[in-house]
């Protein structure tokens, strides 16, 4: 099939993530897959390389300085929607509001719902909702929500996960490029995904400064985002300072270097307050590295078992502590049957089965 997967930009985020995994999938299953998205602030390629068989269409989209949120919503919108081609595609397939906008007719992946303020993105998310014709959910949890919201039916694929690439971060062979990344931070409990309202990076300073633990830092990765966040970002500063917390901010990590720095963290923390599935969280279970996560339904349906769960500051704490304190023979042992389950092959079958099934 002639398959078109649409994303909102290059840069490493959970969503884009996806979108080049199972369009690598695809094409590994016989599938003539491309990829559009946008070049934000000049970029010609995604964060990292794509598999050769994989098309690759980057729309330029030149940053606007003092551009609000809106409008860069609307811009983006229509810069998407006056370069992409449809003709000659079974399927179109948007992995974001703004692709999902772009397009008359498509398949959607809803990774997650969000509440928006900013109206042109709130008016965003709730057309690339109802407008398209067939959705994907990641997991049951947000299907169900789609489902109460909407009346909406969607199809639950979940995401795989490159279990190959963090397992290896962790064996023997690596054990260099861990040290490399303690040796820089000493012992660590880390954090993907940056620092953002979603993501309860607030509630991870309070978490950390419970901890009872000398000699830990709390590292943060990733942040790769669309919207603004700095006020939110200046008051988690100000309170790191009320707190004594002195959290090491690495921004966008290398892709090669990423698995390393998780394998080599003491804890991984996923306080988020909206996930679809946790696809960070995914990698850090592959690397064997201790996982806390905030007790969410959809964090208990994918990491029930292997996760240690707390629903505030508090009780993340009390989970980072149990992790820090050493792994747990048994969540181990889970997790290496659980990401077993998720693999980019099996979700790359069950989208051509939908695709087929839709074209049809």
């Amino acid at each position: 099939m002639r398959i078109a997967l649409l994303s909102y930009s290059t840069k490493p985020r959970g969503g884009v993530v996806h979108t080049l995994a199972l369009a690598e999938a695809l094409a590994a299953e016989g599938q003539d897959v491309t990829v559009w998205t946008l070049g934000r602030g000049g970029d010609s390629g995604f964060f990292r390389p794509v598999d050769f068989r994989v098309r690759v269409r980057i729309v330029p989209f030149p940053e606007v300085e003092g551009e609000a949120v809106g409008p860069r919503i609307l811009r983006s919108i229509e810069t998407m929607r006056a370069a992409f081609e449809p003709d000659g595609y079974d399927i179109v397939h948007a992995q974001d509001c703004i692709s999902a906008n772009a397009v008359d007719r498509c398949v959607r992946t809803v990774h997650h719902i969000d509440h928006f303020t900013t109206p042109e993105l709130a008016a965003c998310h709730e057309r690339a909702i109802v407008r398209p014709h067939a959705r994907v959910c990641v997991s049951a949890s947000v299907a169900k929500e789609l489902a109460e919201g909407w009346g909406i039916s969607a199809t639950v694929i979940p995401n795989g996960v490159e279990a190959a690439r963090f397992s290896a971060a962790a064996s023997p062979a690596a054990r260099w490029q861990r040290q490399r990344w303690r040796e820089r931070l000493g012992r660590y409990v880390l954090s993907v995904g940056g620092i953002e309202p979603r993501k309860g990076s607030l509630d991870l300073l309070e978490a950390f400064a419970l901890l009872d633990e000398p000699g830990v830092r709390l590292v943060i990765a990733g942040g790769e985002t669309l919207f603004d966040y700095r006020d939110y970002r200046a008051r988690w500063e100000r309170r790191a300072i009320e707190l004594g917390v002195s959290p090491v901010v690495l921004g966008a990590v290398a892709h090669d270097e990423l698995p390393f720095l998780v394998a080599a963290a003491g804890a991984f923390a996923f306080p988020s307050v909206k996930e679809g599935f946790g696809l960070a969280a995914m990698e850090a279970v592959a690397a064997g590295v201790p996982l806390v996560a905030r007790d969410l339904p959809v964090l208990r349906e994918v990491f029930g078992g292997v996760a240690g769960f707390g629903s505030d500051a508090q009780g993340l704490a009390q989970e980072l502590s149990r992790a820090l304190a050493g792994p747990d023979p048994a969540r181990r042992a889970a997790g290496e049957a659980l990401v077993s389950r998720y693999t980019w092959s099996a979700a790359a079958r069950s989208h051509i089965q939908l695709y087929h099934a839709l074209a049809s």
